[in-house]
């Protein structure tokens, strides 16, 4: 049997430890990095889907008719959005309010987009920037106005956008006819009231935060010929002015006798340009003074309501399901991606 020499022996011995003290000291930084990469990992999922958790309006551009310049901007569907939302209603608004007012906004442009009719748009548009629509202002527009106050303003009507987005309402699965108006009288108006269509989720509701807002009441007052010339009708020397025969279901006024000829109460305030069709009226000498309780057509959400319930603690979804009676928040996907093939 041949010796080992001592030599070799230690030889072996050596380049066994350079072998195994390696793996023994990396060997717990390896487990630590193992484990603090596989933490990596876990989290990555959630990450990429906060930065991925882009809007669900970002995908369509929103063809702009821009009445005053006679020109069609596009802008993405989000930035449309804020610009009607900043139009619409003050940024100042509760939080809630916004959100409502953006699900809204945003639930108009489905409809109208689903809608084959596009009245008074020229060939290209999807919508107009004013109230025939609705209301729309650029981001120049926007600073423009809000001057120092645009940072947190644009702030957080952008937040109200984001914090709806990809919702729309939805009455049976169909979106609905969104309509909204500044201020009631207290209550909201069927929608057969004040437009010839019936719709069983614009349905007269109380709206006690309006009475005493900002733009709750207001006053005209016309000569007696103007009067009559506006209307169409003879007053003569009496005092009487026209008789109220009915009212709607919001309160406001349906319609007025003037010696045998019947106005509607939308007639008579779209001819006075009254604020509301809630009016009461007194003949002073060869003037005639109408005053007015709320603001704009009443059906649908009213803003001032809306922002009276957002300051008692109610959330948008509570806000647009008491204007909007039996409807649900559903996801615009579908809707999108229908308009998104049309386009």
């Amino acid at each position: 049997m041949k010796k080992i020499k001592p030599l070799l022996v230690l030889a072996v011995i050596l380049f066994a430890v350079t072998l195994i003290v390696p793996s023994v000291l990396v060997l717990p930084f390896s487990e630590e990095k193992v484990n603090g990469k596989l933490g990596e990992e876990l989290k990555q999922p959630v990450e990429e889907a906060q930065s991925q958790e882009a809007s669900a309006d970002a995908a369509i551009d929103v063809a702009v008719f821009r009445a005053a310049k006679e020109v069609i901007e596009k802008v993405p569907l989000e930035q449309y959005l804020v610009g009607v939302v900043a139009a619409e209603m003050p940024a100042d608004f509760e939080m809630e309010a916004l959100k409502a007012q953006a699900l809204t906004a945003r639930t108009y442009y489905v409809k109208q987009m689903l809608t084959k009719e596009k009245i008074g748009l020229p060939e290209g548009a999807d919508v107009s920037d004013t109230e025939f629509h609705q209301v729309y202002r650029s981001d120049a527009e926007l600073q423009k106005s809000w001057g120092k106050d645009y940072s947190w303003k644009k702030k957080k009507i952008l937040d109200a956008v984001k914090a709806t987005s990809g919702q729309i309402l939805t009455y049976k699965g169909e979106a609905i006819t969104a309509t909204f108006f500044s201020t009631s009288n207290g209550f909201t108006e069927n929608s057969e009231d004040y437009w010839s269509n019936a719709f069983p989720y614009l349905r007269s509701v109380e709206s006690p935060w309006d009475v005493g807002t900002e733009k709750f009441s207001s006053e005209n007052i016309y000569t007696v010929k103007e009067f009559e010339n506006r209307l169409g009708v003879k007053l003569g020397d009496a005092a009487t002015i026209g008789k109220i025969t009915e009212r709607t279901a919001g309160k406001r006024v349906s319609k007025v006798d003037f010696n045998g000829k019947v106005l509607t109460g939308k007639d008579i305030r779209e001819k006075l340009e009254l604020k509301s069709s809630d009016f009461t009226w007194e003949r002073k000498g060869n003037q005639i003074v109408v005053k007015t309780k709320g603001y704009g057509h009443g059906v649908g959400m009213s803003q001032y309501g809306a922002n009276g319930m957002a300051s008692e603690g109610k959330n948008y979804k509570q806000i647009v399901q008491h204007y909007y009676q039996g409807v649900e928040i559903s996801s615009a996907a579908q809707s999108l991606s229908t308009i998104t093939a049309k386009k």
